[in-house]
């Protein structure tokens, strides 16, 4: 068995300049040692992240005093192992230069062996990222840097995000930000193990292929046995052994296999549960158990389907044989200051992934590979991966150092995340095919480099993952048709990533212009809540073209543009609380808009993954969830408009009378609902209703009405009053709703409303009623000292009857009374911003 000894905890650090020691924390990073310790302010406060920037021009050392065992000096083989280094170190152990390294994404295992002493002193010496890559720009000539971006970043392996993007800082850190030990064997030991699946008629085959380094001499006679226990959901668990007999070579491959009958599958988030088994491989010897190596998996088939067809290729997630629509958001890094993240914050992310209908998220190869118990969870809710590698919008050399690092820590990442069920894809790099064909930004550079892209991401790459893990679907690159730079951003084939509606400040109706395969990335900005903007501003720093909040907005004349879009659908927002309120809303329909054309449109397009799910630090941008993990309203909208049973509304053009509806069934079963539609003017009066009984079948979308309200809307001033609702109903429950407008809002004459809130409870929830005295647009609840996900906000009240909302008792960190729940609850709507 393996002999560990952690070193992660408590060590020393300091600037190598000054040489003052800190106490600091292994796993962390300097930044992280630095703000826990009082010894800088908040980087994200105002505008403290350039001073704390410049921090990282200077070198750092860690170091911490150990002792070893009698008994790991016995070990055949004795490894120091650092799982995640950041970036640029030197490591030294008992004052000897083991290696240098500049590759945050691998894992660094050396061997240590007669270099032990009983006392030792390990130390680690990280160089300035900010130095190196400098120097990198200065003696380069590689001038491309995407926007928001430190010039040279692509020189070296650190997750580019940290010089700076287009929504987060430029803070790149430094540290020791995964776990250190000391590993120790004797005797045989398991050096890899692959699961593969094979699903047939009879069950699933469940190979292990198994990599066995032998100790010692290779041609050592000792037997070894290699067991595997499959254990299912249930408890239940199938038993296989077979002996293994030493080869001619220090490493020897083995396959065991294993048959489950009667498999519970494994299904995306919405269309089934997400069982896990266990799989736990030993490596024995005379009855001595000598390595283990346990995953837990699940049972399913995962592929994307590019075959031809009338409109061009498909682009769609199979699982276990059935085609898809993909629904989810594009996962970023989760904080600048890697020492700050946690398994239980990961964790809420993935679950508000789950609860807001997500069946995937794309992980951004901007980032850096994130820690298992992100991939735990996704396995958990059901939430499909597409994994970038961790390249992104730059130009890279390639040479010879620079080729070994990619490859070893791919293999490093490939192997460490194959297992997971929640993996779906592999995508070579984000949007540099596209850039090398399109962007003009990369014109000038030498031929060279164009042929470096295509040596790694259409070569080297490509055939590093097939080798290591041959059952996950490759891209080339997103967008990409099929590589090749042969149209990358082809709407008819691959996938797209689409910016006319933001980037060019198109209208919203620009997305129903086009029918793409899958959507890949498309986005629209909002301001996070007042509680975020408090988190990093003063008051008086609250108005959007301060320096402060202009230095929280990375997109350039980003808050121009929100204002842009506020002057063409609604008034002038009354205060910042009111501006951030109605970015918000503009957001939601944004993507609404989007997603909604492109599911009426199943089969043609089969995936909306739009940018982005998260942010890094407190910000403006693109996030459904803002850095404190509070819902913003698409998060809501998500809910909304990714739920697997739905109706939608299509005017004919915008602002049309004319509407089309439409009922969408992402499942496996026929359902049968009612469909109602019903005019009303802002007083709740009823000016035209009807119900339309409808069947769709699984995995079908369908118009089932077609409604020309202008009859009904001749009197003068009419469509300035008057609102279209639909509300599907299943089983006598509404299961979908929403409204149209026959106006521009900021056209529509809204009344100021006047709200009744009442809060009553069950044993575990808090049930707020809420209703007005007119129609309520967008209608959003928050609570004073409290973050809670409510079961729905940013709603309309489209009746007298009002609108019944749950919370989960929870999502708060105290008991409190239904009383006090009422006292800190807040309401405001569209009408309230002005």
């Amino acid at each position: 068995m393996e002999h560990r000894i952690t070193l992660n905890g408590t060590w020393n650090w300091c600037d190598t300049e000054t040489k003052e020691w800190h106490k600091g924390s292994v796993p962390g990073t300097v930044l992280t040692d630095m703000a826990d310790g009082g010894l800088i302010e908040d980087p994200y406060w105002r505008t403290n992240e350039y001073e704390t920037r410049e921090l990282s021009r200077r070198d750092y050392r860690y170091e911490r005093e150990f002792e070893v065992p009698d008994s790991f000096f016995r070990e055949t083989e004795q490894c120091l192992v650092f799982e995640g280094l950041d970036t640029i170190a030197d490591i030294y152990l008992n004052d000897e230069l083991l290696l240098a390294v500049g590759d945050m994404h691998r894992t660094w295992r050396i061997d240590v062996k007669g270099k032990l002493k009983t006392v030792n002193r390990l130390a680690v010496t990280f160089h300035s990222p900010i130095a190196f890559i400098e120097k990198a720009d200065r003696e380069g000539d590689i001038f491309y840097a995407s926007t928001g971006c430190m010039k040279g970043n692509g020189a070296l392996r650190k997750a580019h995000y940290m010089f700076g993007w287009d929504w987060g800082p430029q803070l790149p850190d430094a540290g020791i930000f995964r776990s250190v030990y000391l590993s120790g064997y004797s005797g045989a030991r398991l050096e890899d193990v692959r699961v593969r699946q094979e699903h047939g008629d009879t069950g699933v085959k469940l190979s292990l292929e198994s990599s066995v380094r032998m100790p010692g001499r290779s041609e050592t006679s000792e037997a070894y046995t290699l067991a595997c226990e499959i254990t299912a959901p249930d408890g239940t668990g199938i038993f296989v052994s077979q002996t293994v007999h030493p080869g001619s070579t220090a490493c020897t491959s083995e396959t065991i296999e294993a048959l489950i009958e009667d498999p519970q599958l494994w299904w995306p988030n919405g269309y089934g549960e997400q069982p896990l088994y266990t799989v736990r491989a030993e490596l024995k010897a005379a009855g001595a158990v000598l390595d283990v190596w346990e995953r837990t998996i699940g049972l399913r088939t995962v592929t994307v389907c590019t075959d031809a067809d009338e409109w061009g290729n498909q682009f769609a997630f199979v699982v276990n044989g059935q085609k898809i629509f993909a629904m989810g958001a594009n996962y970023i890094p989760e904080d600048n200051l890697l020492g700050h993240l946690s398994e239980a914050r990961s964790e809420r992310l993935i679950r508000d992934c789950a609860r807001a209908n997500f069946n995937c998220i794309r992980i951004w190869g901007g980032g850096y590979y994130p820690e298992d118990y992100v991939y735990d969870a996704c396995d958990r809710y059901g939430i499909l991966v597409w994994q970038d590698l961790m390249f992104a919008c730059n130009v890279y050399d390639l040479n010879d150092e620079f080729e070994a690092d990619i490859l070893a820590e791919t293999a490093d990442n490939v192997k460490r995340i194959r297992h997971h069920a929640c993996l779906a894809l592999w995508c070579g790099n984000n949007e540099m095919e596209w850039g090398w064909r399109d962007w003009g930004r990369l014109e000038g550079h030498r031929p060279k480099y164009k042929a470096d892209y295509t040596k790694i991401f259409e070569m080297l790459l490509p055939r590093l993952v097939k080798q290591v893990d041959d059952q996950t679907y490759y891209w080339l690159s997103s967008p990409s048709s099929g590589g090749s730079f042969d149209d990358p951003n082809d709407f008819n084939r691959g996938d797209n990533h689409y910016w006319e509606v933001w980037h060019s400040n198109k209208p919203f109706t620009e997305y129903r212009d086009f029918y793409f395969r899958f959507c890949s990335e498309f986005g629209f900005q909002s301001f996070p809540g007042k509680k975020t903007l408090d988190a990093f501003s003063l008051p008086e720093d609250q108005n959007i073209f301060s320096e402060v909040m202009e230095s929280h907005q990375k997109n350039g004349l980003a808050n121009t543009k929100i204002f842009s879009y506020i002057s063409g659908y609604y008034k002038y927002p009354k205060d910042m609380e009111s501006i951030a309120y109605i970015s918000q809303i503009l957001q939601l329909k944004a993507i609404q808009y989007g997603v909604e054309h492109w599911r009426r449109n199943w089969g043609r397009c089969m995936g909306s993954i739009y940018w982005q799910l998260n942010d890094c630090w407190p910000v403006a941008s693109w996030a459904s969830v803002d850095y404190y993990g509070r819902w913003k309203a698409l998060h809501y909208g998500a809910r909304r408009f990714y739920a697997r049973f739905m109706a939608t509304a299509c005017e004919k053009e915008e602002l049309s009378t004319d509407i089309g509806y439409y009922i969408h069934n992402e499942s496996f079963e026929e359902r049968k609902a009612v469909l109602v539609v019903r005019l009303f003017d802002r007083d709740f009066h009823t000016l035209y209703e009807t119900e339309t009984e409808a069947e769709t079948g699984p995995f079908e979308v369908k118009q089932v009405l077609a409604m020309d309200f202008a009859p009904f809307l001749a009197e003068e001033g009419m469509k300035k009053k008057a609102v279209a609702e639909y509300r599907l109903i299943e089983d006598d429950r509404v299961v979908s709703r929403g409204t149209t407008l026959f106006v521009k809002p900021k056209y529509f004459e809204f009344q100021k409303p006047e709200y009744r809130i009442s809060v009553t409870e069950r044993e575990d929830v808090f049930c707020i009623h809420v209703d007005a005295d007119t129609y309520v647009s967008y209608a959003e609840l928050s609570m004073d000292e409290y973050d809670v996900i409510f079961e729905d906000n940013f709603f309309d009240i489209t009746s007298e009857e009002g609108v019944d909302i749950t919370v989960d008792k929870k999502e708060f960190p105290n008991r409190i009374t239904a009383e006090e729940a009422a006292a800190a609850l807040h309401i405001r709507s569209v009408a309230d911003s002005f």
